[in-house]
This record gives structure tokens, sequence and C-alpha cells, in this order.
């Protein structure tokens, strides 16, 4: 993959010994500096002041002017960011991300950032720290790799520096290393289905394994899916001459005694809907319905960058859907890996249908402590929750407060909505154990209550990212989401 992170470090300066380099600093409404927009102030004769002044510059949130100063003959540019009157999470994120796009346009060597002293409701300096290095690394990400020639007039910084106390060094390397996942996942998500193929997911696969000690790979494929009794992942990949792959990537950074947890991913790497065909309309971004399978590919790159003492494996259910002679069709009945058997009433209900067997295999195999599930599984639950937050199912009170937590801290919002025994009935069939769908209703509770059928007795929780994993439109392209979140919950299963 061709995207770089930039290079980034911790720096303990005063103002003064950073004059001549790319500045950020912020400015609040009312034009009250920041305590290093005050010291820039006067080291360069309240050029600042007088520039605010004459602008008429508000500081309003997220706003951003571009100024050249001197000081001692020397010019160098600053970037004034407005910080509003005061700071929550999200707005400070906001206040980032317009910093992080102006600073874009100077191309710089080196770019350096006095945002950390800034105040934030309800979070620390490491916290500050954690979220510019990832956002700025973030807005350095571009992709590239099908154009038959890059873009010329890209510009970029060379060298981040961000100014804040030693002790934050451990967040700036995870706000890189989050950012690194996000950049496998976007790289990932962001190729088209004609090159991401479910047999090119295993190939990633086996080339992290190969790449770092604490990694092992072991890749099923749709005879030995077939073999083993897993008919319902096959049932969606056998109408494909793609075929489709179990993929279980395991770290081991944990001693042997120490419990196993693992990440499940949808990896549908192009969903046509199978006989119950889609629409035309936007069928290209039926790509992005392998992001779940994506973010766990992210997940792990990130965790193999911070090497926390952990056991995780990494499970991926890759497949194509397609429509074709052999095909499944609705009505047709199928036996899952747990012996339970489904009625295909749709098609287009795939996800549910590898996942099944792939939770089940990952939990007789590796008995896991807790199991999260991550698919972009329903448009229903796009419809409910828009693109702001990720739906959580669990039945699981510790494990929804874990993820809840993690969504907070990340900054990469889940919001739980209902897993009840009143909605099983929509799964009842007349001919096999459950439907694979439960009507026009509660769409995404009905997917969640069915793959819940297979993870009875274990902590588990699912994850839908339909409205969040990607964009449409002209920002069309994936958004790294939930790689923070699921790189936060893995955090804290930390021993101690």
């Amino acid at each position: 993959m061709e995207s770089q992170p930039l290079q980034s470090k911790l720096i303990q300066s005063d103002v003064a010994s950073l004059l001549g380099q790319g500045l950020i600093v912020g400015i609040y409404e009312e034009n009250r500096f920041t305590q290093a927009g005050e010291a820039l102030d006067e080291l360069c004769d309240q050029a600042i002041s007088h520039y605010v002044k004459a602008q008429s510059v508000k500081g309003k949130l997220g706003d951003v002017q571009t100024l050249q100063l001197r000081h001692q003959d020397q010019w160098f540019p600053v970037i004034l960011v407005g910080l509003g009157k005061s700071l929550k999470a999200q707005q400070y994120i906001k206040v980032l991300q317009a910093a992080a796009q102006q600073a874009k346009s100077l191309n710089l060597e080196t770019l350096c950032v006095l945002l950390a002293e800034v105040e934030v409701e309800s979070v620390d300096d490491s916290w500050k720290v954690m979220q510019i290095a990832k956002h700025f690394d973030q807005s350095q990400y571009r992709f590239d790799r099908c154009k038959s020639k890059a873009p010329e007039d890209v510009k970029s910084w060379q060298c981040l520096n961000v100014v804040a106390a030693a002790e934050c060094q451990q967040a700036l390397e995870e706000g890189l290393a989050i950012s690194q996942g996000m950049r496998l996942m976007k790289d990932l998500a962001n190729l088209p289905g004609n090159i991401c193929t479910p047999n090119y997911l295993a190939e990633q696969a086996m080339q992290l394994a190969n790449d770092h000690a604490k990694v092992t790979t072991k890749v099923l494929d749709e005879a030995e899916l077939e073999q083993m009794g897993a008919h319902s992942f096959v049932s969606v990949s056998k109408g494909s001459t793609e075929a489709g792959k179990m993929i279980l990537m395991e770290y081991r950074g944990g001693g042997d005694d120490a419990p196993m947890h693992a990440l499940v991913g949808k990896g549908i790497t192009f969903d046509t809907g199978g006989i119950s065909l889609k629409p035309g309309a936007n069928m290209d971004e039926m790509k992005f319905d392998m992001s779940g399978a994506a973010s766990v590919f992210g997940a792990l790159k990130s965790l193999i960058q911070l090497d926390w003492p952990l056991n995780v494996v990494f499970a991926v259910a890759a497949a194509e859907n397609m429509p074709a002679g052999n095909a499944s069709k609705p009505g047709d009945i199928v036996t899952s890996l747990s012996g339970k058997t489904i009625e295909i009433l749709n098609t287009d209900a795939e996800g549910r249908l590898v996942l099944c067997d792939t939770l089940t295999h990952v939990i007789d195999q590796y008995k896991p402590a807790s199991v999260v599930d991550v698919a972009t599984l329903t448009g229903a639950c796009m419809a409910a929750l828009g693109e702001v937050h990720s739906g959580l199912f669990t039945e699981d009170e510790s494990l929804a407060e874990s993820l809840m937590k993690a969504g907070k801290i990340a900054e990469d919002s889940v919001w739980r909505l209902p897993l009840e025994e009143a909605y099983q009935e929509q799964l009842d069939s007349n001919f096999a154990d459950m439907a694979n769908i439960g009507g026009r209703l509660a769409g995404a509770t009905t997917a969640a209550c069915f793959l819940s059928r297979y993870t009875k007795g274990t902590a588990w929780a699912h994850l839908d990212v339909a409205g969040t994993a990607n964009q449409g439109g002209k920002a069309k392209g994936s958004t790294g989401r939930p790689v923070a979140l699921l790189v936060q919950y893995l955090k804290q299963q930390l021993p101690g």
C-alpha cells in the first residue's frame, strides 16, 4: 500500500526557539490569545494583534487565518485557528481538522502545533496530543493507487512537531498507531472489488504474519468451509468465481494463560445483493461492504505498532455476493456450522450468513473472553443513526459499558440499540429454524438478533457501521471508522 504516515515528534520548547517554522496557534473569541499566542505576539512586536484588528478576526470556532510574521529579518507563516469561547472534545477535533487542512496549503518542511495547551472540557493533555497526532496524520491521507498519474500539486509537510509535556509521548505514539490502522482500513476499503477480492484479503493477512513475529495467519478456503459444515457461509460465496475465505489472524502478545479476545469483521468484497439484486444506482459503493473486515485489519495494524501484551484473534469472513446459476435463491434452506437451519428469504441479507459461521468457528476454537463483530450490516441502522453513531447491540452490560466508554474516549461514537427477546419472533420460519430476515420493521435489531443465536454463553457485541464506515457523494471513500474505537476497546483489555 502506498499510504505512508508522516514523521511526528513531541518537543518541549518555548515559543522563541520555534520562530522560523510554520506555527499553529489558537485564538478565542473576543481576541483572547492562548499562552503561546501571547508569547508569539510579544516576540513579533504585536504583529498578530495588529493583524487581528485590521482583518476583523473573530476567533470563531474553526475559522482559520494565515499570516506571515517576521522576527529578526526572518519570515515564517503562522496559522491562527479560532477556538470559539470554550471547547468540548468534539469542538476541539473540529479545530484540529480545520488547522490541518489549512496547513496543507503551505507546503512546509516542518509544522509545529501549539494546541495541546488549549483547555478542553473533561480531557487531559495526553488525550489532546493523541488527537493532534491522529488528525494531522489523517489529513495527509490520500488514495492514488488506481490513478495512472498521481496529482503533482499535492502539498504537505514533512515533519510534525507537537509541543507538549514529555509524559505525553505515549499518547503521541498511540495517535500515530491509530492513524496507521485507519490508513490500512482506508486503503483496503477504497480499493475496487476487482482488486480487493477475498483472495487479496487473505494475501494481506499472510503478509502481516510474515512481517510480524507475534502474528500468525490461517486461511480456510471455500472447500474447507464446505467440508466442515459452514454451509451458511458457502451459500453466499458459491455464486461467485471468487472463492470465499475465512481468515484467522492471531496476535499473541500476552502470556499463554492470558485471555483471548476476538474481533470479527464482515468482508463482503462486493455485494450485488445476489439473486435479490440491488438497484444499479450507487451500487459501486458496495465495494465498501467489507469495511468491517477492513477495520479489523486496521485494528491489528495498530496493535502491532503499539506492541501491547494482549492475545487477540482477528477473524474476517471474506466473500463476494454475486448472482449466478448456482447462487442461492430466495426460499433456499441451508444448514449453518452450528447445525441450525436457515431459510434464505433475501439473498441481500448475506452478511449475517457469513458472520454466523465465522462467529461459531471463532467461539468453538478460541473460547474467547469477549467477541466484537463489526459489519456494514443494515441500511436500517443507517436510517436510524445516520453517519454520526455506529449501532451497538449486546446483552452483556459490561461489554456495552466498555464499548460506549471506548467510543467516547476515541471520539468514534456508538449508540446502543435494543436487542430483546421480543424481536426474535420476527425471524420465525415455517420451514427452517429461522429466516435470515425479520421483515420490514426493526431491521437492524432483527439482524443482531440473528447473530445473537450463534453467540449464546459468550460476551458478545455487534457493531453495525453501515452509516459510519464510508461516505458517498463527492467525498466518497472510507472514513477509517471504527478503528479508533476498536483500538481504545483493546486498550481497556490490557492487564492491570
